[in-house]
């Protein structure tokens, strides 16, 4: 029997402790350090490893801990976990021999699967066109990803176009169907009452809505000057509103449109709750499928809210939990409700709030990081449970075992890379199980 690798493992996180348990189970030997010091690490690395797997939630920690393995130890297989692909970028230029994965990377086609279909059980966007990993009797197929026809497309984008979403924009809009229906009223009146031409009418209408009064130029009776005069007081009130909600949408920082690509989507959307990396990566990636999307960010001053709004990501700024909230995002015509919050909890408690109005509704939740949810296959019968850091966990002990993992899903009771690692099976019957290092003493 030849001899077990050696890994160093560096991580305090879930992902960490997952990936020393799955490592550990096939056969090597595994060193875990939490946070440790240069000089701790320098002893750890005096008999050189196998791999060096650094698992840390900072970009700049992990940045760190890899170049200095790389000092220490020039050559070694290296597998880090970064969030910003701009310093992974970087990394992967000074350290070739350096693999970098993501959460998000590795369990959105997964998460997109769940969303779509029960046996879809995973799309890879990043190829064009897009390829859809299907359940089928004879094992897994892949097949050509098919948006859906241009027309339907077309009606969504129509029936999403002005509509509210907050007091601002109903104000707005109040405001302006007052406009329009006062300016149509006074043109038609003009055209049937007056006789006037067309052009006449329209702009007599316009002096009416704009409160400098009807066009003398033609006999008009008192009831219709009583309605004129009507119709420039009704006038100065939606001029009020409209002009109150114009200034305030561009005084705010919007992140939903009245008009345009940014609007509340109204049938076959995903509603996305939590706008970290795992959401956003999601949200753009559903865009790229062309399947309306619609992020639900309970924070104002989130980090990815800008790249939300460039990427053309309609954003409702709420709690996911609140029904009221839940009633404006139409739910029973949506696609699914995916719960990607960072809190195991939280998520829990969206999706049962969005059950309770849509009992047959999709539900795609991320778990698995609480420490009070130590099952997840007990959330089953509230919706997909998709477990991120076991995910994860796997991508990571293939990479140390030599293989490049694109992405994780779960198929037959085990998570499977995609390609296939040959020299690391999937995880079987203990998708969550944890290292026996002692853990941490909480901050």
């Amino acid at each position: 029997m030849g001899t077990a690798q050696r890994v160093l493992v560096i991580g305090d996180i879930e992902i960490a402790r997952l990936a020393c348990t799955s490592l550990t189970r096939h056969g090597s030997e595994v060193t875990h350090l939490f946070q440790p010091s240069e000089n701790e690490l320098r002893l750890a690395l005096t008999v050189e490893p196998h791999a060096v797997a650094v698992l840390v939630r900072s970009d700049v920690t992990a940045l760190r801990y890899a170049l200095l393995v790389e000092h220490l130890r020039p050559r070694i297989r290296l597998v880090v976990m970064l969030f910003d692909r701009t310093v992974a970028d970087q990394l992967l230029k000074t350290v070739p021999n350096c693999q970098v994965t993501s959460p998000a990377d590795i369990s959105v086609p997964a998460i997109i699967g769940a969303c779509l279909d029960t046996a879809v059980l995973a799309v890879d966007v990043r190829g064009r066109p897009a390829r859809v990993l299907v359940e089928t009797a004879d094992g897994v197929t892949a097949d050509v990803w098919r948006a859906d026809p241009l027309p339907r497309r077309l009606a969504r984008a129509f029936t999403r176009q002005f509509r509210s979403h907050d007091l601002t924009s109903r104000i707005l809009l109040t405001g302006l169907a007052g406009l329009s229906i006062t300016l149509l009223l006074e043109w038609l009146l003009a055209v049937l009452v007056l006789h006037q031409p067309a052009v006449a009418a329209f702009y007599s209408a316009t002096r009416v809505v704009a409160t400098v009064g009807p066009s003398e130029s033609h006999p008009a009776p008192g009831w219709y000057l009583v309605l004129s005069g009507v119709g420039m007081l009704l006038t100065i009130g939606y001029g009020a509103l409209f002009t109150a909600g114009i200034v305030n949408r561009f005084l705010s920082d919007r992140s939903i449109d009245i008009i345009g690509p940014r609007t509340l989507p109204t049938r076959d959307h995903v509603v996305v709750v939590g706008l970290g990396q795992v959401g956003l990566r999601l949200c753009m990636a559903l865009r790229c499928l062309r399947i309306p999307v619609l992020a639900v960010e309970r924070d104002p001053r989130a980090t990815n809210l800008r790249l939300a709004k460039a990427a053309g990501i309609p954003v409702l700024i709420a709690h996911a939990e609140d029904r009221e909230v839940l009633g404006r995002l139409s739910l029973h015509r949506a696609r699914a409700f995916a719960a990607m919050g960072a809190d195991d909890l939280d998520n829990v408690e969206a999706a049962i709030a969005a059950l309770a109005l849509v009992p047959d509704l999709r539900v795609v939740m991320r778990a698995g990081d609480h420490t009070v949810i130590t099952e997840t296959r007990s959330l089953f019968p509230i919706g997909d449970v998709c477990d991120i850091s076991a995910m994860t966990a796997q991508a990571v002990a293939a990479g140390v075992n030599g293989s490049a993992a694109d992405f994780v899903y779960p198929y037959g009771g085990k998570l499977v890379t995609h390609p296939p690692a040959e020299s690391m099976p999937g995880t079987g019957g203990h998708p969550v199980s944890r290292c026996d290092c002692p853990a941490p003493s909480p901050v």
